[in-house]
């Protein structure tokens, strides 16, 4: 009688207990990452704003006029847009056939084809300038094409660059659908072609909108690429603000460009979200053992002619060039590495255990730093952009949920379309006795992982939000009415879907937190600076001795970053419920 008595009691209060750690549990997924975003990118970027626009405690806007006045601002700003434009419709182009060859077929050496293909895009943007510079300098191996200090060498070397993103983020949806729709298709009579651009493409639409908005903001805010190969004849809106603060210390000129960049940040972000709302819906996902096959060069005798051979031929043919032309500067870069004054040796790898003139650490010391940074700032930016990508894959019902969803993923764009000196300068700006607390954070290691952080968050969020929006809502509603809590239904149902676009994430946060400059120059002190610093410092410093130390670096650099993309590729094995 007791029990009986008792049950009908606890039932509630188990309920509503359910509730409410659901309500909290959401609270503080919206919750961290505001306040992160808040105090380490918002903060900043204001302080630094703020100092071009409040004269002896007023605010002045004549600095708009002023710059708006200069024929050369409206140069740069069209210099800026096309150069993204461009080399996003060709990252795009040549990407998508990437994407298919890498994801949805199988063959040996794939997992070392996926890592190479990510190497360029962590380089550090001033190694890829000099690696291009190199190729196309007069006595270059492609000096002949006279693209030397060109509009045309830019816009390559940002493909270069950029390719990956489209590959990874591309791939990671497309090796997850199901293949039975486009299968249907063909059935049905429709030919490769149509079966593609009818079926396949659609369902891929959100994730080319996510990776060509990100690679139009890492296009528009190039900085070392676009400093190195065209100076300041073909300056972008990103060079410019580094020229305004740093040479002239015009800081309201450099204020003024932040918030123009701003304004096509947000552009950017507003098309592409326009373009991913119009095409999301619930897709069919399967494990990519289920999705991917074989790749055959050579049709098999007795296998029809409209099988789709001809696409893939077409598409490993793009591929195969493109590699190749991925390759020519990394290969330039090791052999130019090699290059002594005396013949070929391992001199230059030699002297970086050796410390001499600006630095004043060994090169494998600024690589140890770089990877307990790139550790720390991989982990906030997993926590941060896993809860933003959960929060923003959800669909409201009400008008002002959907439009809060729509918002806080722009948000979380913003730190890739602000100018690197604007956060790091900002951070100098704003984290002296912060709240008035007794401590000045600029002197501690602490910011490095975190400005870092602020710039893979939206990484992680480009690249696990597609894979969560294709989640079919009835897969939860089936194991909530099987009586899975909450809780339970995320773990089983999102985390299990999202396990391997996550470790897409980590590979992408890692890789890009190693190879990031902008921020951390201003940051790093100097008795604990990162790889791409020292690299830099190796590059300015006169003679070629320190550019012999530059190259191999880099080639240390790009090592590292494959073997740990690798590492995650090969980590990523079948699994219950998903990959690593």
């Amino acid at each position: 009688m007791t029990v009986t008595l008792d049950r009908p009691d606890a039932a509630p209060s188990a309920g509503a207990s359910g509730r409410s750690r659901v309500v909290a549990f959401w609270v503080v997924a919206v919750a961290v990452p505001l306040v992160f975003l808040g105090l380490f990118f918002a903060w900043p970027v204001v302080e630094m704003i703020a100092k071009g626009f409040v004269v002896d405690g007023h605010l002045d806007l004549g600095g708009f006029a002023d710059v708006f006045s200069r024929p050369r601002t409206w140069r740069i700003i069209g210099l800026t847009l096309a150069q993204a434009s461009l080399g996003t419709l060709l990252s795009v182009a040549l990407g998508v056939p990437g994407a298919y060859v890498l994801y949805r077929h199988t063959f040996r050496g794939r997992t070392l084809l996926r890592a190479f293909v990510t190497v360029p895009f962590v380089l550090p943007t001033v190694v890829v300038g000099v690696a291009f510079r190199s190729l196309l300098v007069s006595g270059g191996p492609l000096g002949f094409l006279q693209l030397d200090g060109t509009f045309a060498a830019i816009v390559a070397a940002l493909v270069f660059f950029n390719y990956a993103v489209v590959v990874r983020a591309v791939g990671g949806l497309w090796e997850r659908l199901d293949p039975r729709a486009e299968q249907a298709a063909r059935a049905l009579g429709a030919s490769p072609w149509r079966a593609f651009r009818t079926v396949t493409l659609p369902a891929l639409t959100p994730a080319i909108a996510s990776a060509a908005s990100l690679t139009f903001l890492y296009c528009a805010t190039a900085f070392g690429t676009v400093l190195v190969l065209g100076g300041l004849q073909f300056g972008t809106i990103e060079t410019e603000i580094w020229v305004q603060t740093t040479q002239f210390l015009d800081l309201r000129a450099a204020a003024v460009l932040s918030v123009v960049q701003l304004v096509v940040v947000a552009g950017a972000l507003a098309v592409a979200a326009r373009a991913r709302s119009t095409r999301e819906r619930a897709l069919a996902l399967t494990l990519p053992d289920a999705s991917v096959r074989p790749l055959r060069l050579r049709r098999p005798a007795g296998m029809p002619a409209g099988d789709g051979h001809a696409l893939t031929l077409v598409a490993t043919t793009v591929t195969a060039v493109v590699v190749l032309l991925l390759a020519l500067p990394l290969v330039n870069l090791v052999v130019r590495s090699l290059r002594t004054d005396a013949g070929w040796g391992l001199d230059h790898y030699t002297a970086l255990g050796t410390t001499g003139g600006a630095l004043t650490v060994t090169v494998w010391q600024a690589t140890l730093n770089s990877l307990r940074v790139a550790l720390d700032a991989t982990v906030i930016a997993l926590v941060v952009g896993g809860l933003v990508a959960l929060v923003v894959s959800r669909r409201p019902r009400r008008a002002i949920g959907r439009r809060a969803v729509v918002g806080l993923d722009a948000l979380f764009m913003l730190p890739l379309g602000v100018s690197a000196v604007t956060v790091g300068f900002g951070f100098l700006l704003s984290m002296h006795h912060p709240f008035g607390l007794p401590v000045d954070l600029r002197t501690s290691p602490v910011l490095v992982p975190i400005a870092q952080a602020v710039v893979a968050v939206p990484l992680v969020v480009r690249t696990v939000l597609p894979v969560l929006r294709a989640i079919d809502p009835r897969l939860r509603e089936a194991a909530a009415t099987l009586g899975a809590a909450p809780g339970r239904v995320l773990r089983t149902v999102d985390l299990s879907i999202a396990t391997r676009s996550l470790g897409l994430a980590v590979g992408f946060a890692f890789a890009a937190s190693l190879g990031e400059f902008g921020a951390t120059s201003f940051l790093a002190r100097p008795d604990r600076p990162t790889l791409p610093v020292v690299i830099f410092r190796l590059i300015g410093r006169p003679g070629p001795e320190s550019y012999g130390m530059a190259l191999a670096a880099s080639v240390v650099l790009a090592l590292l970053t494959a073997g740990i993309v690798a590492l995650c590729e090969r980590l990523r094995a079948p699994g219950a419920g998903g990959e690593w």
